[in-house]
């Protein structure tokens, strides 16, 4: 029976999208400027297409040898350029409802949120309390932390309420307490995500950002390709923060990892173990928080080429009857203005044994990725998306 896997290169866009100038992302181009910048070698996913869906996505032309998968690019149909907007679409769930987002202002929570959650949450208060990076409002405000007790809490263009502490000082399960209570008080404000962000190191210039994040995400407003095969009795494995995303609706195992290489290494794993029929969707979370955010060109270029190198050992892995998706869910550009997501295409990239080269064109959504996966692992089909196999 046939498998599934579905590799997420977190922010890794291919040219903006039509609608990018609503957005303020007119021009943004994730790979495009990392080639320009860096020219990474990663000529494993030139092969698969990337350089051909790029020229697809840009109207450029490619003129370099036939991909030896089905490559093309897909355009946004949710309405937003966030996390749960693009994993949801790839998923057959688009989302066509306006997230609620804080303003940019000083403070940016409304008081009424940051009252009750002082009160239900018995803190000394909060710091932060703005739009920031999240690494930046480590060094600006990480030592008082530790020195008040107070909680940093922050936003970003995102529809996201976001909280640092401290794993010892402030306790990580006391974090997540908290983050609970927040999720509670954001619903009225339609706000996506609450995410728990733990750091360790004593000073300013030292403080880093763990692997144990969580995010409490609202659920999918409609069943998702991965609710479809945990109800056909199919084994569904998210690896990283796939399982947050999707709220934990779906999935029948979880695996984490932090960082990029142990996201990889878990994808093979599952490789290796999982049974007919199974669906794994893995996401490669450090394109867009370690560099995307970041605007570190030359660490995503880096990161590129590093899982690049490791793309062969997968595919000589699968198994008759497999195939993978190599995709994103939005844009960040490293050499675009801001710190946030950009609105651009995404890469679709299909292959597996005895999956011949062939242009699937632009897709008019991230859908048509989710709809393609049930078709081929004898699913219902989707509400949305049309398949291209």
């Amino acid at each position: 029976m046939a498998r599934a896997f579905v590799l997420v290169m977190d922010s890794f866009g291919i040219g903006a999208a039509p609608d990018a100038a609503k957005f303020g992302d007119a021009g943004a181009d994730t790979w495009g400027s990392i080639k320009k910048a860096q020219a990474p070698s990663v000529p494993n996913l030139v092969r698969l297409g990337l350089d051909a869906a790029h020229a697809r996505a840009t109207g450029g032309v490619y003129a370099g040898p036939a991909p030896e998968g089905l490559y093309g690019a897909a355009r946004e149909r949710s309405r937003g350029k966030d996390t749960p907007s693009g994993h949801w679409e790839i998923a057959g769930v688009p989302v066509e409802f306006d997230w609620g987002y804080f303003p940019h202002t000083v403070p940016s929570f409304p008081t009424e949120l940051t009252r009750g959650l002082i009160e239900r949450a018995g803190l000394p208060g909060l710091l932060g309390d703005c739009h920031a990076s999240g690494t930046t409002i480590l060094d600006e405000l990480g030592e008082e932390h530790i020195r008040t007790g107070k909680p940093i809490v922050y936003t970003s263009a995102d529809s996201v309420f976001q909280i640092a502490a401290h794993e010892m000082h402030f306790g990580l399960q006391r974090l997540y307490d908290v983050c609970k209570i927040a999720f509670d008080l954001v619903r009225p404000y339609r706000i996506g995500r609450v995410i728990a962000r733990p750091f360790v190191g004593e000073k300013a210039g030292a403080f880093k950002r763990t692997g144990n994040r969580k995010d409490y995400a609202v659920m999918p407003p409609a069943p998702t390709l991965l609710d479809v095969a945990k109800a056909a009795g199919r084994e569904m494995r998210a690896i990283g923060k796939i399982g947050d995303i999707y709220a934990h609706s779906g999935p029948t195992k979880e695996i984490k990892a932090d960082g990029n290489a142990a996201l990889m290494t878990a994808t093979m794993e599952a490789l290796a173990q999982a049974p007919d029929g199974a669906f794994v969707m893995t996401n490669f979370v450090d394109f867009d928080s370690l560099y995307g955010h970041r605007r570190d060109v030359p660490g995503y270029a880096r990161a590129l080429a590093e899982f690049d190198a490791a793309l062969p050992a997968f595919r000589t892995a699968m198994k008759p009857g497999d195939i993978a998706v190599l995709t994103a869910d939005h844009g960040c550009d490293p050499t675009f203005k801001g710190t946030d997501h950009t609105r651009e295409h995404i890469p679709v990239l299909w292959f597996g044994p005895g999956v011949a080269g062939k242009d699937i064109g632009i897709r008019s959504s991230f859908a048509d990725i989710g709809q393609s996966i049930a078709a081929h692992l004898g699913l219902k089909p989707l509400a949305h998306g049309e398949s291209f196999i």
